[in-house]
């Protein structure tokens, strides 16, 4: 890791208006960086650096005449959720083939618009549709994170796994993430990053790839909680072409930070003391507690009843939205083909051949509970359950101003060891899901390690498009809990590749 890459966004950021340092330099610094690790975390799937360095030129030319922008010249990574003008956007799916959009989404337009540099398209679980990163067509991500005194490969989390990676590593300074149900938080807890899904509405959905169309929400990863305040002021923004974009002003996120939480009301829902929680998780959180009580905060405990519902209605809620978003990709309009003996073959050729596992057997779980005869029976009752949650966010935030959780319940695990057993893959979600359900704001923040090493974080929720005492309280956390390091390095002296998982020729051979 160079100096450079070292920076937090903050940093490099003030560094660059000082002119103690060039965005090419910078640029440069973290494209050599991402090429010595790419090998073995596969955090890019697309590479842009000549793409960074016309960026990174634009930025310096801009700085040098002393009209830089507020992002001019910082290195991001983008999900491959997020359709870039030109550049490869799959999702992360056979299905798509090599699609290359014919526009921005408008999340990355703003960032672009700030003056920032795209280092390439990070990796995820396909069509956001996982909690570690190995769903993905181009292969498995890896934490850069290991625990102590073992080599084994752990996975990021996920579906934001790549992102999550990339800046863990050192090879973004942030990246772009999507959170449907627990997809920045869980990455970020796992990586020791910190990662905020804003309220829903925040951050225009348009030009990104959908999973659950009531449930997406775009976000940052970040390394830090005031990089995560610099990231979303800028990811933010009205857009009249997203109908569930909100029309709000869009706040000094960075401002909030020096508030105190002296008074503040930080609520502790019983229902997350859940059976069969770790030791680690728990004692993480009672020292959360304390951290708030320190700093002056009161804590309330509160109850949010259909916390037990969650979980089941967001994979009825989810997959059902899926099964209708994911219906596009038919090999017609654009997207990878694979022809057939007429067309109802080659849809299901191509949708057989198109889909991964786990996007296949969502599907099928969606488009069950639509079916006739089990739509009342399913999707009804969740968004009946979805109700009831939001409900109970209502009535707790009449007391409290923030809510304390862990935010998984348990440290990063090994590649492969749960992908045989999709329930206990679900349960990495247990404590994110109902933010999404509720369409409330939500950060992980790095706060301990487990036994062995591995990060560890806490989550705080907020009242919806109150973000400014999310990041407030979240910056407690931090300042308690000590920014964390760059982790070990070993990808440097191993030569190995990631594990990667080759998109079918029939499938990869025809676009249209």
């Amino acid at each position: 890791m160079s100096e450079l890459t070292g920076l937090t966004l903050a940093e490099a950021r003030d560094r660059l208006k000082k002119k103690e340092i060039t965005a090419h330099e910078l640029t440069e610094a973290h494209i050599t960086a991402l090429e010595a690790a790419n090998t073995a975390l596969n955090a890019y799937i697309v590479p842009t650096p000549d793409k960074a360095l016309d960026m990174a030129k634009a930025s310096d030319e801009r700085l040098g005449k002393g009209k830089g922008l507020p992002l001019d010249g910082l290195p991001l990574g983008i999900k491959d959720l997020y359709c870039t003008e030109g550049v490869r956007s799959t999702a992360c799916s056979g299905i798509l083939g090599d699609f290359q959009p014919v526009y921005e989404s408008t999340v990355t337009q703003n960032l672009w618009a700030a003056g920032a540099v795209m280092l390439g398209k990070t990796n995820m679980d396909e069509f956001a549709m996982g909690s570690s990163n190995e769903t993905s067509a181009y292969g498995s991500c890896v934490n850069p994170w290991r625990a102590a005194g073992s080599d084994k490969p752990l996975v990021p989390g996920g579906s934001s796994g790549g992102s999550a990676s990339a800046v863990a590593a050192r090879i973004a300074l942030a990246a772009t993430a999507s959170d449907t149900g627990g997809s920045i938080r869980q990455p970020a807890a796992f990586t020791g990053t910190v990662g905020l899904k804003p309220t829903y509405g925040r951050c225009s959905r348009r030009g990104m790839i959908a999973f659950a169309s009531s449930l997406d929400q775009a976000g940052p990863i970040t390394r830090t909680v005031q990089d995560a305040a610099i990231m979303l002021r800028h990811m933010a923004s009205y857009d009249p072409k997203d109908s569930t974009s909100a029309n709000r002003k869009v706040p000094d996120y960075e401002k909030a930070l020096s508030e105190k939480v002296k008074g503040l009301k930080i609520g502790v829902p019983k229902e997350y003391r859940i059976d069969g929680m770790s030791a680690e998780i728990d004692e993480l959180w009672e020292r959360g507690i304390g951290w708030y009580k320190d700093a002056g905060a009161e804590i309330i405990e509160i109850s949010l009843p259909h916390t037990k519902y969650a979980l089941p209605a967001y994979y009825i809620v989810a997959p059902a939205e899926a099964s209708s978003n994911l219906a596009r990709y038919d090999g017609v309009r654009y997207g990878a083909r694979v022809n057939g003996k007429d067309i109802i073959d080659m849809y299901e050729e191509t949708r057989s051949h198109g889909f991964g596992a786990e996007v296949k057997r969502r599907l099928l779980i969606g488009t069950y509970v639509l079916s006739a005869g089990y739509y009342d029976a399913y999707y009804i009752k969740a968004q009946k359950v979805r109700t009831l949650i939001q409900r109970d966010f209502n009535e707790a935030f009449g007391k409290v101003d923030a809510i304390l959780t862990p935010a998984t319940p348990s440290a990063a695990f090994g590649v492969g060891e749960k992908g045989g057993d999709p329930i206990e893959m679900y349960l990495n979600d247990i404590f994110t899901v109902t933010v999404n359900m509720a369409g409330l704001p939500g950060i992980s923040v790095p706060a301990g390690r487990s036994g062995d090493g591995l990060p560890l974080g806490l989550q705080i929720i907020g009242k919806a498009f109150d973000e400014e005492t999310v990041l407030k309280a979240g910056q407690v956390i931090e300042d308690a809990a000590g920014r964390y390091e760059a982790p070990e390095a070993w990808w440097l002296s191993e030569t190995a590749p990631a594990k990667k998982a080759k998109v079918t020729s029939k499938t990869k051979a025809k676009t249209s």
